[in-house]
This record gives C-alpha cells, structure tokens and sequence, in this order.
C-alpha cells in the first residue's frame, strides 16, 4: 500500500509540472497560431490522461475501482489497464458516456480530472489572448 500511495503522488508531481510547463510557456509575436502552444496543450492533455489512467489502474490492482454496466472490471493487467486509460479519457474530455462508472475513492478522483479537463480549455483562451496581447504590444513598439 506505501508503494501505491508513492506512485500516486509522484504522478500528480509529473502532472502539476506539466501543467506548470504549459502556462509558463513563453509567447512570441512571430505568428498567429503557435505551433508550441498547441503541441505543448495536446502534451498535456495526453499526460494528463495518461497520469489518470495509471492511478485508476494502480488502485485497481490494489483493489476494483472501476465498474462496468454495474458489474466489477475483473481482467487482466493489461485489460485493466486499457479500461483505465479509456476511462480516464472518456472522463478529461467530459463525454461521460456512462459505461464505466468509478467505485469508492475512484470517483473522486474522476471528479478531479473532470475539473482539469473542463478548466484546460479556458486555459488556452487565455494563452492565446496573452499571445495577442504581447504581439499586439510588440507592434506597438516597432511603430
């Protein structure tokens, strides 16, 4: 259970510094679309999906924390693993199609993701409207 609850938190270590990584991004006035904005928001939507899905699947190996159509997920590791990454995207992306559905302290895990998936949006409209700013501003000075 120590080897679990280190796992854990070294994941939303890895995760807060990827999240961190994104809205540090340096903007530049070259361009209208950034490239590295972009690539470095699908990063972390694929890092965040990724952190999810191995908590889900490291809990689900201490114990089941994942229900399909109201029966317990009992496969194998690797079928363990792939419900955990589908469920973890399916929950980020706020689709919540409903056919997994999380047990215990799986929820609230799930209700966390959810956040982050639906805040990350409203974080790139604000990249990009500092992205307009500072070149609008870069103009300004080259005049």
């Amino acid at each position: 259970m120590d080897m679990v609850f280190v796992l854990v938190i070294v994941i939303f270590f890895a995760l807060i510094g990827c999240m961190y990584s994104f809205f540090k991004h340096e903007v530049r006035a070259s361009s209208i679309f950034s490239v590295d904005l972009f690539l470095s928001l699908l990063f972390l939507y694929i890092s965040v999906m990724l952190a999810f899905g191995l908590i889900y699947f490291i809990l689900s190996i201490e114990g089941i924390v994942l229900a399909e159509g109201g029966d317990l997920i009992d496969s194998s590791l690797a079928g363990s693993l792939m419900h955990s990454i589908y469920f973890s995207g399916v929950t980020l992306l706020t689709v919540g199609y409903g056919d997994i559905l999380p047990i215990g302290v799986g929820r609230f895990l799930a209700l966390i993701e959810a956040l982050i998936g639906y805040l990350l949006p409203s974080g790139l409209v604000l990249k990009v409207w500092q992205h307009t700013v500072v070149r609008q501003k870069m103009k300004g000075e080259g005049d």
